[in-house]
């Protein structure tokens, strides 16, 4: 499953440079699936939802950081655990009970970001 970012987040930012697949943006910023990857051209993301990997998308939240759900691999393939939440000083980053993927789904998806 991927992580998610509660609203106990105090907006610290320890998590955002922790994130070895650049999925964690700070409240209302616009994130884009090359940003901080070696994705360029069209990629797909949940929903079958086709973009150009440049095009900014709109953020997950205006209140408080947040993962990208399409770019959230738990960290599997880079560490033994998710490295936002390892940092994360109010313990909001938390597995996404609404998003349970498989270690294979997840490592799938750092090849595709990670070419």
């Amino acid at each position: 499953m991927a992580i998610i970012i509660t609203d106990e987040c105090i907006n610290c930012g320890a998590c955002e440079p922790e994130c070895p697949n650049n999925a964690i943006y700070e409240a209302g910023a616009e994130w884009a699936i090359k940003d901080g990857t070696t994705v360029s051209g069209s990629y797909t993301l949940e929903g079958d939802v086709t973009v150009d990997a440049s095009e900014k998308q709109e953020p997950v939240s205006d209140e408080v950081y947040y993962i990208v759900p399409d770019k959230c691999t738990e960290c599997i393939g880079f560490h033994e655990e998710p490295q936002c939440a390892a940092v994360c000083p109010v313990d909001c980053c938390v597995p996404d009970p609404d998003r349970e993927e498989s270690e294979e789904i997840l490592l799938a998806r750092k090849e595709r970001l990670h070419l």
